[in-house]
C-alpha cells in the first residue's frame, strides 16, 4: 500500500501538469478537445490523490512503522482515532491533505460547472492544475510521506500529545477546506484575466465558491479556538498568535470578498476590485501555508522546521503572488470598471464594509510580520501581541459593526439613510435599554462592557429587524405577513442570520472579558471555594490508567445552597511516557450559555493541588455565534440564485409544444 501511495501521488503530478498546459492551450486555440480534456484529468487526478491519502491513513492504522512519518508520528497504543487523525498531525501528512483538497475542489468545478463557458471553464482548470502541480512537486521533493526507514523500528515515537485530541480530527480539515477552497476563487480571477473579460455573471458564478470555503474555514477557526480553548489549559479563547492570524487574515479578506462580489453580481460594479480580492484572498491562505510550514514560527500549530522547505513555500508564494499581481497590473486596465451608484445605498454600504475589511486585515498582516521581518533584518526579537491589536484591530471593528444593521436596510443604486435609521429605532432602543441595565445592574461592569454588550444587541436586533421589515411586520396582516416571511429569498434568511451570529459572538466575548471571574489557590481534598455565587468542594486526586498515559485526575463537585452536590467536574494531569511529556486536560461544565473551567496544576507537598478556576459566563455564545454564521452561510448557498451560475431554462407548456409539432 506505500509503494500504491507513492506511485498514485507520483501520477496526480503528471494528470496535475496535464490538466494545466492542454486546457490553457486548448483556450489559447480554440480547441475544444484539448479544453475538454480538464475535467477528466481533474477527476482523475483527485481519485489518485484519495488513493495516495488512503495508502497514508492505512499505514498508521496499520502502524507501519517502516514509514518515517508513521514512526514520528504514532503509536502502536495510540488509541485508533488518534492513529488516523496523527495522519495529519505532521507536516508530510498535512500537506497530502491540502493537496486532497485542492484536487477535491477541481473535481468539483469539472462536475458542476457545465453552465461555464469553455474557456473560462478550461482557464480555470489549467489555473487549479497548476497550483496542484507545484505543490505536487513540493510534496515529492521535501516532503515525501511515503519515505521508508530502513531497518524499520519496533515501536513509533508517538503524536504529540497536545494533538491527542478529537478537536485535531475536525479543525485542521475545515481549515484546510476554507484555506484551499479559495484557490477556486483564485483559479477564477485569474482566468478572468487570462480572459480579459468579466461581468456580472463571473461573480454569479465565483460566489458559491466563494461562500463555501468562507463557511468552511469560519468553522475551521471557531473549532481551533475551542480546541485552544480546552485542550491548552489556559482559559483563553484568541491569543493572537501569529498561526491564528495566519488564518484570521484569509477569514477577513473572505468577507470582504463575499461582499464585493453581491455589488457586482447585482449592479456590475467593483469588478476589478474583487478581482483583486479573489487574488489576495488565497495569496493570504497561502502565507499562512508558509508561516505555518517553513519553520519561522515556533507553535504548537507549526509543524515545519527544515529550511528546504520554507526556501520552497517562499518560492511558490512569490511565483503564485507575485505572477498574479503581475497579471493582475497587465490587465486590469483593459477591464471596464462597471455600473455608478451613490454613496448613500446599499453598494455605498459594502464599500464602506470592504474598506474596514481590507484595513483590519492589514493592520494584522502588519502586527504578524513585523516581528519576523526585524528578525530576519535585525536579528532581535519583538513580541506582538494582544496589546497591540486591541489597540489597532479593535477601534476599526467598532465602526464596522455600528453600520452592519444598515446595509440590509439600505436599497441598490440611491438610499436613504434617515428612512433606514428609522426602521432601526427599535433596534436601538433595546440596544440602548440593555447598555442601561448592564451599566446599573450588573456588579463590575464598566462603561465599556456595557457599550460592548450595547452593540452585540444593536447586531443582533438589527438583523431581525431586516427579517422583519421584509416581511411587513407591523403593517400587514398576520396571514400576508406569514405569506412574506415564507417567500422571502434564502439569502435574505442567510444575510441575517450571519450578522445575528455575528452579534451572539461579540456579546459572549465582551461578557467573558468583562464579567468572568478568574482564581487560583492550593485546595485540599475536602475543601470548599466560592466562585460566582457557586460552592466548589474539591474530593482529591484519583490516579488512572490510559491506553497510552498515566493520570492523575481531580474530582469536584458543584453544590447547591444546601450543600447538595449539583454536578461533577474533572480535570486531570496526563503524563505519556514515550514522549515524556505532561499535558492538563481541563475541566469545563456548562451551566446555560456560561461556563465552569477548571486546571489542575501541580501537587504540594502537603497533599493539596494548585488549582485555576474560572467563571465564564455566555463563553458558549463565541462558538456558538459562528455556527449560526455558518448556518447564514448554508442559507445563502441554498439561495437558487447563489447555487447556480445562470437562471435555469424554463419548459415550454405541454399545449404549445404540442401546437408545435401539429
Amino acid at each position: 500500500m506505500v509503494e500504491i501511495g507513492h506511485f498514485a501521488l507520483v501520477l496526480a503530478f503528471a494528470l496535475a501538469l496535464v490538466q494545466t498546459v492542454l486546457p490553457l492551450l486548448g483556450a489559447r486555440t480554440g480547441d475544444n478537445r484539448m479544453m475538454a480534456v480538464g475535467g477528466p484529468v481533474a477527476v482523475t487526478g483527485f481519485a489518485m490523490t484519495a488513493l495516495s491519502f488512503v495508502a497514508l491513513v492505512s499505514a498508521y492504522v496499520t502502524s507501519d512503522f517502516s514509514v518515517i512519518s508513521v514512526w514520528e508520528n504514532s503509536h502502536s497504543l495510540q488509541p485508533l482515532l488518534y492513529k488516523i487523525t496523527g495522519t495529519w498531525g505532521n507536516h508530510e501528512g498535512s500537506m497530502l491533505l491540502w493537496v486532497l483538497i485542492l484536487t477535491f475542489f477541481g473535481a468539483l468545478v469539472a462536475c458542476f460547472g457545465a453552465n461555464l463557458p469553455a474557456t473560462l471553464k478550461a482557464n480555470v482548470l489549467a489555473v487549479q492544475g497548476l497550483i496542484g502541480a507545484v505543490f505536487f512537486l513540493f510534496i515529492l521533493t521535501t516532503s515525501n510521506p511515503f519515505t521508508r526507514l530502513v531497518p524499520a523500528p519496533i515501536e513509533g515515537r508517538e503524536l504529540n500529545p497536545v494533538l491527542q485530541d478529537f478537536g485535531l480530527a475536525v479543525h485542521p480539515p475545515f481549515l484546510y477546506l476554507g484555506y484551499v477552497g479559495f484557490s477556486v476563487c483564485f483559479s477564477f480571477a485569474v482566468a478572468a484575466l487570462i480572459d480579459g473579460r468579466i461581468d456580472a455573471a463571473w461573480a454569479r458564478w465565483v460566489r458559491p465558491w466563494t461562500l463555501v470555503a468562507w463557511i468552511f474555514l469560519t468553522g475551521g477557526i471557531a473549532l481551533g479556538s475551542y480546541w485552544a480553548y480546552y485542550e491548552l489549559g489556559w482559559g483563553g479563547f484568541w491569543f493572537w498568535d501569529p498561526v491564528e492570524n495566519a488564518s484570521f487574515m484569509p477569514w477577513l479578506a473572505g468577507t470582504a470578498l463575499l461582499h464585493s462580489a453581491i455589488v457586482m453580481e447585482k449592479r456590475s460594479a467593483l469588478k476589478i476590485w474583487t478581482l483583486l480580492l479573489a487574488i489576495l484572498t488565497f495569496s493570504l491562505s497561502l502565507l499562512g501555508t508558509f508561516l505555518v510550514r517553513s519553520g519561522v514560527l515556533t507553535s504548537v500549530h507549526a509543524f515545519a522546521s527544515d529550511p528546504t522547505r520554507g526556501v520552497f513555500i517562499l518560492c511558490i508564494l512569490i511565483f503564485f503572488i507575485g505572477g498574479s499581481l503581475a497579471l493582475f497590473a497587465l490587465r486590469a486596465s483593459a477591464l471596464t470598471a462597471g455600473g455608478l451608484f451613490q454613496p448613500i445605498s446599499r453598494e455605498g454600504a459594502l464599500v464602506l464594509n470592504n474598506l474596514f475589511l481590507t484595513t483590519a486585515t492589514a493592520t494584522v498582516l502588519v502586527g504578524t510580520l513585523y516581528p519576523l521581518a526585524l528578525e530576519a533584518l535585525s536579528a532581535g526579537k519583538i513580541s506582538v501581541g494582544a496589546p497591540f491589536f486591541n489597540l489597532t484591530f479593535v477601534p476599526l471593528m467598532v465602526p464596522l459593526l455600528l453600520l452592519v444593521p444598515f446595509g440590509p436596510l439600505l436599497a441598490w443604486k440611491r438610499g436613504d439613510a434617515y428612512a433606514a435609521a428609522q426602521r432601526l429605532m427599535a433596534a436601538f432602543a433595546a440596544a440602548l435599554l440593555v447598555m442601561l441595565v448592564s451599566y446599573v445592574l450588573i456588579d463590575g461592569a464598566s462603561v465599556f462592557s456595557a457599550l460592548g454588550i450595547g452593540l452585540a444587541v444593536w447586531l443582533i436586533c438589527g438583523a431581525l429587524t431586516d427579517i422583519a421589515m421584509k416581511s411587513g411586520v407591523g403593517s400587514v396582516s398576520l396571514p400576508v405577513m406569514a405569506r412574506r416571511f415564507a417567500g422571502l429569498p434564502r439569502s435574505v434568511f442567510g444575510t441575517a442570520l450571519a450578522h445575528l451570529g455575528l452579534g451572539l459572538t461579540v456579546l459572549g466575548m465582551v461578557a467573558t472579558l468583562s464579567f468572568g471571574v478568574e482564581k487560583i489557590l492550593t485546595m485540599q481534598p475536602g475543601e470548599t471555594v466560592d466562585v460566582a455565587g457557586y460552592s466548589l468542594r474539591f474530593d482529591g486526586l484519583v490516579p488512572a490508567q490510559g491506553p497510552n498515559y498515566t493520570e492523575s485526575r481531580g474530582r469536584f463537585e458543584l453544590l447547591y445552597a444546601n450543600g447538595d452536590v449539583k454536578t461533577d467536574i474533572s480535570s486531570a494531569k496526563r503524563f505519556f511516557p514515550v514522549r515524556q511529556t505532561a499535558t492538563t486536560e481541563a475541566g469545563i461544565r456548562t451551566i446555560g450559555f456560561s461556563q465552569f473551567y477548571i486546571s489542575l496544576g501541580d501537587e504540594t507537598g502537603d497533599g493539596g493541588s494548585v488549582v485555576r478556576i474560572w467563571w465564564k459566563p455566555l463563553v458558549t455564545l463565541i462558538w456558538g455565534g459562528a455556527l449560526v454564521m455558518m448556518i447564514g452561510g448554508l442559507f445563502s448557498l441554498a439561495d437558487r440564485r447563489l447555487r447556480i451560475g445562470m437562471p435555469a431554462r424554463r419548459r415550454k407548456p405541454a399545449s404549445v409544444s404540442a401546437a408545435g409539432a401539429s
